[in-house]
């Protein structure tokens, strides 16, 4: 019987390929964003606007960045004056964030961790930080988000906030083909969706080696509950009708300012392709300090 450990074997050897053939892909840009040139495809100086306008300045902060793959979403927030840390489980990707750190000359700023994002308070040595962070594309990795919720409401310090950007879950319940059609469950389910997928979301030229990963939807319902019972208290929640690679051949391209943005066409009946949550953890003493933190349902070796 497959179990949860399996799992996560399986897609952190893919997120292995993944990371280096996303390091040669002009989706990334790697060498731009390290040259801060004009005209890469990735912001290349600090956070994207909307992280911006949801966060305000991070000059003096500290950050963490769960499952922060090569760390370029990380280290902007290190070029904005935070001190940051990422975490991955790709020892690949771990390994090329730190040499990219060095390159952009913000390796005083940055550290990078080793370990799987539902270790990662004992990871961190208990570390808490001023901002949790977790961008696109990462909770559909995880079987539980009790687990995932348990796992990064610790970072928190009190006063401390979350930042998520992710899929939408009805989004990433539809079919990739052309069609508009559910065809996996909008819930959290025990089993998860397996896939063998020669191809990453980016341009590529070689095929991934380690083709199986595993992957599990999370209703927005759960998700909110999730972190409402680790005691966060929840101050925005946005669904967008954008995102930024273009999932479906008849995406409409209204990228801006150096933020690549994927929408519907004109006449459309819209619907979320993307969710922004901002929580945070109360100072103690507060009105939001009463909820008491839930534990996870079970642990990281049962399917």
């Amino acid at each position: 019987m497959t179990g949860t450990s399996d799992y996560f074997e399986a897609n952190r050897s893919q997120w292995d390929d993944r990371a280096s053939i996303h390091l040669e892909s002009a989706f990334y840009d790697v060498e731009g964003w390290v040259a801060g040139a004009a005209g890469s495809r990735r912001p290349t100086t600090g956070p994207r606007r909307r992280e911006v306008l949801a966060l305000g300045d991070v000059t003096g902060l500290t950050l963490v960045h769960p499952q922060c793959h090569f760390g370029l979403d990380t280290l902007a927030f290190a070029r904005a004056g935070a001190t940051v840390t990422g975490l991955d489980f790709s020892p690949t990707a771990i390994e090329a964030a730190g040499l990219i750190a060095g390159r952009a000359g913000l390796a005083e700023q940055a550290r990078f961790v080793c370990a799987n994002v539902e270790d990662a308070p004992s990871a961190l040595g208990g570390a808490t930080f001023d901002i949790v962070y977790v961008s696109l594309g990462a909770l559909c990795w995880l079987p539980s988000v009790e687990r995932w919720a348990a796992a990064v409401a610790p970072l928190l310090t009190p006063g401390g906030r979350l930042y998520l950007h992710d899929v939408h879950p009805l989004a990433w319940a539809f079919d990739e083909g052309d069609e508009v059609r559910l065809a996996h469950t909008y819930f959290e389910e025990a089993e998860p969706f397996v896939s063998d997928d020669t191809q990453t979301y980016t341009d590529q030229t070689r095929p991934l080696t380690h083709v199986r990963s595993y992957e599990w939807n999370h209703s927005l319902g759960e998700i909110v509950t999730a972190l409402l019972g680790q005691g966060l208290r929840i101050t925005g929640l946005t669904e967008h009708d954008w995102t930024v690679w273009p999932r479906w051949p008849w995406l409409v391209d209204a990228s801006e300012e150096g933020e690549p943005r994927w929408t519907m066409p004109v006449g459309m009946a819209r619907f979320p392709l993307t969710f922004t949550l901002l929580a945070e953890r109360p100072n103690a003493g507060s009105p939001g300090d009463q909820a008491v933190p839930r534990p996870a349902a079970g642990s990281a070796d049962q399917p």
